[in-house]
């Protein structure tokens, strides 16, 4: 019996995957086997002795300590692409109202209620005012080009933009995914310097924060119009504002609202909506407990932030998975201690420093033998799955 503890409301369809006969689901539980949540911060939270994995139903892992969850042997998972539509939509949307002075006109149209019959000629007279550009023909720069920025530089394509893309590290699955017309480059120098929006679509990490910066601000065409839907620290909030303020950037919308932000003009600033729909929270609940599950009941790893994706069939009586550091002669040294017992699978893969094997045997591993692999140096955590 596994014990799951939600730190967050997790929508229904996602919890009811973890049924009675083999979980149970406790708000109050102190040392459960997994967690589930969405922002919720666990910065501040002593990891439980018996944790062995959290599943984030999104794709930030900012508010979950992942080094310390690492150092434990707590593999921690997120849900990538299962909220792609709802900011893709978002990004869209974030698209025309840089464009056509919506936010504005809106505003603005409301302050003519109580004119009576003169409101109909305000607002011919006024709607001058709000003049914004089409998109079609225009040039798009989608930075990143992973689940969701794929999705926005296809979409943007069928609404007539012309688009470039940017992303050092683009994997096959996005690269397939991707339509060919859209035009992919080798810098993002190049991606900046020809286009009239700019979104960025790439995960905020030491070498990704403030990559929108003063240096790469001055390498964008005049008057272009900036969105992230990302994450905040992307961006340099004063080399933006600097940007704004001289017409550099025309229009900056994010959806990571700051005080220095909102003092700005020509923020149009979206209250962290991206992911913000019934079908995207359904849909990381549910793939955020099928993760859990397959790891929990079979020791399989897929999605995972600080260990490397590894999953096989079942094989044998029983099953002992491994995370483990990166170092020479690991599997040497399981492999010693299970030589009279059957070994029918195994699998290793790494991320890095870190890595995590998966072991079949014909016959039932004793106690003894399974605290030895555990003491092995570098061996982080040693389950056993019957």
């Amino acid at each position: 019996m596994f014990t799951v503890k939600p730190l967050n409301k997790i929508a229904d369809c996602g919890l009811g995957l973890f049924k009675s006969d083999n979980y149970t689901v406790n708000t109050e539980c102190d040392n459960p086997d997994a967690i589930i949540l969405r922002s919720f911060s666990m910065h501040e939270m002593e990891m439980p002795d018996n944790l062995k994995a959290i599943g984030r139903a999104g794709a930030g892992v900012n508010n979950i300590p992942v080094d310390k969850c690492t150092e434990k042997g707590i593999v921690v998972f997120n849900t990538p692409g299962a909220n792609a539509n709802a900011v893709k939509e978002l990004v869209i949307t974030g698209i025309l109202l840089a464009s056509r002075k919506v936010v504005d006109g809106i505003n603005w149209a409301r302050t003519l209620e109580g004119n009576g019959a003169e409101v109909a000629k305000m607002v011919e007279k006024g709607k001058s005012s709000f003049v914004g550009p089409e998109i079609e023909g225009k040039k798009l720069a989608v930075i990143g080009l992973g689940a969701i920025g794929a999705m926005v530089a296809n979409t943007a394509y069928a609404l007539g933009m012309e688009v470039v893309g940017y992303d050092p590290y683009l994997s096959v699955k996005a690269a397939l995914s991707l339509s060919r017309h859209v035009h992919v480059v080798g810098t993002i120098e190049e991606a900046l310097s020809v286009a009239d929006y700019i979104t960025l679509h790439v995960p905020l990490l030491d070498s990704t924060k403030n990559m929108i910066n003063a240096s790469t601000i001055a390498n964008m065409k005049d008057g272009a119009r900036l969105l992230n839907f990302a994450r905040g620290g992307l961006v340099d909030n004063a080399a933006v504002g600097a940007a704004l303020e001289d017409g550099k950037v025309s229009v900056y919308v994010t959806d990571f609202p700051s005080d220095e932000v909102l003092s700005m003009k020509n923020v149009i600033p979206i209250p962290h909506l991206g992911a913000s729909t019934p079908e995207s929270e359904d849909n990381c609940a549910v793939m955020a407990a099928k993760e859990l599950i397959n790891f929990l009941e079979n020791g399989n790893i897929s999605n995972s932030v600080n260990f490397p994706n590894c999953e096989c069939a079942r094989a044998g009586v029983m099953r002992i998975t491994v995370a483990h550091k990166n170092v020479p002669n690991m599997l040497s040294q399981f492999l010693g201690l299970l030589q009279d017992k059957n070994v029918e699978n195994m699998v290793n893969k790494n991320k890095g420093e870190w890595a995590y094997t998966i072991i079949d045997t014909a016959v039932e591993v004793q106690d003894e033998t399974i605290e030895k692999l555990a003491a092995i140096d570098g061996v982080l955590r040693v389950r056993v799955i019957k």
